[in-house]
């Protein structure tokens, strides 16, 4: 159907004269408001056919507003009225194109099956499909309805668009939208009437490998050329899809094919059998185009292939192969593996040159029969199925899909006069650990965890207005702003440690917080307050009945903490409170122990901390089972401490 067919078939059933228009927009109301007893009575009692008139400014009929507010029961009502499913708006939009566009496929049911038109087109001359393109499963079951119900998959737009083609443009997320189209008898050779551009290079520019497969399988032709003279080869090298560019050579693509600027698809040049010694129509090489956008690698490579650019056979006389009928061969096995595996059955993987020659005539592979004799003498006679997919016997490595696949990583232990690797030193692994969610539950009401307590907020202004200070114009009266409580804001409490904020810590521990609460990190606030060095907080919340001996996921104490800080008063208040000294860590060390903490006492050049935490392990009974022990531990702090003093 043209253009001009479609404008002079459009609907005109525009509303006309004061009386109609008042109706009309007056209907449109009702519908809007969905007031079925006021929509019957107008249409009982107002103009003739008012139900099927369009209001003058747009076009729009009572159906595109029930479609537009999705609205099925009020569509079968209007429907059931007489409401003809077929008006046009002034952009020449039936009401299924707007329940198409929207995903609504209830209503696209209901109105293709109450004998709306699927043929009319639109000002832009599109079908009722092209409004089907969203990557949506709405708008599948939208497309599949009206595919059964009989709409035109090959539409093609005023401007040349074929809805097929437009499809396989968004294939990267229209896809399966495709695949629909094409079993439903879409051209698989569609292309853009101006730029010659068809659904198999949209497919390849998308890289969509499952689309290209169907489409070239439904009769794509590979060699279409657009308007630049590009191919769907081009359009893959372009995009830099190997796999794509694989699937093109199994099926005969030309890989030296050149634009209209005399420009050939290399890239993957060397395995897709493309001559690299070709000239552009500046003159320049493919490894000089390389050399010059700073890619040397490929430029290398590019090298090598017009050194063997017209050296197809194989002087070492092994058979392997790298003409281009070859490649293409390997490509295609490669695509046809699951069918030549059935064809040939599982009986054994070796099969007689007859049976191998059978089955490529029966799979009509691109081969020629001197080719395939090349091909099986290769073999030696008879032929492998697998060597012969892989392609090992009679390709060369450098053109094989295998070379270019991760290899397996082999184990140690099977190999000859392998060397069995040394055990290290065990080293405990130490994960981030983090609390559970179980162990941080929230708060009846719905709150963050316990860690997480409540900043405090002083609601008192000595700058308030009040009866004793009124302001002096209203306009300056802000105390509607204290009308309403702000809502709470919650904070880390070891950022409440760290910040000094004590107001925040006492309205928590007021409310039930526990004082040693840890953090997601197992952190507690007095760790927090040792590590930071605030002695005024350590005091603060010792006085709060803090537990000097509470220990993090890696047992450290406060007096850890403290040490490795190199705090001395806070080491004072912790071991006056009654901090354990000997405490060990999860690695086994204690406060003095630590090689970290005597690194960080010398950092701080104060070996003072040393003595302090040494005078006091001095003053305890020694056990007698561990005297030795701890002889023999009392004189590492010594040798530090001497040191030290150096």
């Amino acid at each position: 159907m043209n253009y001009e067919a479609t404008e002079s078939t459009m609907s005109s059933g525009v509303a006309e004269g004061r009386l109609q228009t008042l109706q009309i927009y007056r209907l449109l109301q009702m519908v809007h408001k969905g007031d079925k007893a006021q929509i019957e009575k107008m249409v009982q009692l107002g103009a003739e056919d008012l139900i099927s008139l369009t209001e003058p400014k747009d076009g729009v009929g009572v159906l595109h507003a029930a479609v537009s507010a999705n609205n099925l029961e009020l569509v079968a009502f209007l429907l059931s009225k007489g409401a003809d499913p077929n008006v046009q708006d002034k952009r020449g939009r039936a009401p299924i194109m707007l329940a198409a566009e929207l995903g609504n496929d209830p209503i696209v049911s209901l109105l293709a099956h109450s004998e709306a038109d699927l043929r009319l087109l639109d000002v832009e001359g599109k079908n009722v499909l092209f409004y089907c393109i969203y990557p949506t499963k709405r708008h599948c079951r939208c497309l599949q309805v009206l595919l059964k119900c009989g709409a035109d998959a090959n539409s093609v737009s005023v401007q040349g668009m074929h809805v097929f083609q437009l499809m396989c443009e968004k294939a990267q997320e229209c896809t399966p939208l495709c695949l629909i189209m094409l079993n439903a008898g879409a051209d698989p050779n569609a292309a853009h009437q101006k730029t010659g551009v068809t659904a198999l290079m949209e497919a390849v520019k998308a890289g969509s490998l499952p689309l290209v497969r169907a489409i070239i399988r439904m009769g794509g032709d590979p060699n279409a050329f657009d308007r630049k003279r590009l191919t769907a080869v081009h359009c893959a090298a372009m995009g830099g899809f190997f796999e794509v560019l694989q699937l093109l050579s199994a099926y005969s693509a030309d890989m030296s094919a050149m634009s209209l600027k005399d420009c050939t698809a290399l890239h993957y040049a060397a395995a897709s059998g493309c001559n690299p010694k070709l000239k552009n129509r500046e003159g320049v090489l493919p490894h000089q185009i390389a050399k010059d956008s700073g890619h040397n690698a490929v430029a290398k490579e590019l090298r090598k292939a017009e050194r063997k650019q017209g050296k197809g056979g194989d002087p070492s006389g092994t058979g392997q192969m790298s003409e281009l009928w070859a490649l293409t061969l390997h490509d295609w096995s490669q695509e046809y593996e699951a069918e030549l595996w059935k064809a040939f059955g599982d009986k054994s993987d070796t099969v007689t040159a007859e049976r191998f020659i059978s089955v490529l005539e029966e799979l009509q592979a691109p081969v020629e029969p001197d080719q395939v004799q090349a091909v099986i003498s290769a073999h030696g006679g008879d032929v492998n199925i697998s060597d012969f997919i892989r392609g090992v016997k009679y390709i060369k490595k450098p053109f094989r899909l295998s070379s270019y696949m991760p290899k397996k990583k082999k184990g140690g232990k099977g190999k000859k006069g392998g060397k069995k690797k040394k055990k290290g030193p065990f080293v405990l692994p130490m994960p981030i650990c983090t609390l559970p969610p179980e162990l941080k539950p929230r708060r009846a009401d719905g709150g963050p965890p316990g860690f997480m307590i409540r900043s405090y907020f002083n609601s008192s202004d000595v700058l308030r207005f009040d009866r004793a200070h009124p302001p002096v114009h209203p306009v300056m009266n802000d105390s509607g702003w204290y009308i309403h409580k702000p809502p709470p804001v919650y904070v880390n409490v070891n950022a409440c440690v760290r910040t000094n904020d004590l107001e925040s810590l006492d309205q928590a521990f007021s409310e039930g917080v526990p004082v040693d609460v840890q953090d997601e990190f197992y952190k507690t606030p007095l760790m927090v307050a040792c590590s930071t060095g605030s002695y005024e907080m350590a005091q603060y919340l010792l006085s709060k009945g803090a537990d000097v001996n509470v220990c993090d996921q890696f047992f450290w104490t406060p007096l850890h903490h403290a040490a490795y800080a190199g705090q001395r008063e806070l080491i004072e208040l912790l071991v006056n409170a009654g901090a354990n000294i000997d405490a060990p860590a999860l690695g086994g060390a204690t406060p003095l122990m630590r090689q970290s903490c005597l690194d960080v006492a010398t950092d701080f050049a104060d070996p003072v901390i040393i003595d302090l935490v040494k005078q006091k392990m001095d003053s305890l009974p020694k056990p007698k089972d561990k005297a030795k022990g701890k002889e023999a531990g009392a004189k590492k702090p010594k040798a530090t401490k001497d040191k030290v003093h150096k």
